[in-house]
């Protein structure tokens, strides 16, 4: 294998685990999959990072995201929700009725 094949698929891979994190925090779920919200929300957290707080965030966002690793990464609603529908006391949501709801809320 050539060694810009092996380059790229490092690349891919390490972009295929970025997204598995999106996807693990409830970043699609939350947004509907609205792709231009949640880059919205990656300029936000990067100007963030670049601003005079960006210390201060990058400490409590590092704490975070280890003690989510460590509870198996799902967030504290998520692992409630997750016991819940295993007994069948909730129903999975639909997805086109959050996305319904979400996209009705961003409408002038």
């Amino acid at each position: 294998m050539r060694s810009w094949q092996v380059e790229r698929r490092k690349r891919t891979r390490h972009l295929i685990e970025l997204g598995g994190l999106v996807v693990k925090a409830g970043i699609v779920e939350l947004t509907g999959d609205d792709r231009a919200m949640i880059f919205g929300a990656l300029l936000w957290m990067a100007d963030k990072l670049d601003s005079q707080d960006g210390e201060r965030a990058r400490a409590l966002w590092s704490a975070k995201g280890k003690n989510a690793f460590e509870d198996g990464g799902a967030r504290p609603y998520q692992r409630w929700y997750q016991s819940r529908a295993k007994t069948g006391a909730v129903r999975p949501p639909d997805r086109k009725q959050v996305a319904r709801r979400i996209s009705s809320r961003n409408q002038p």
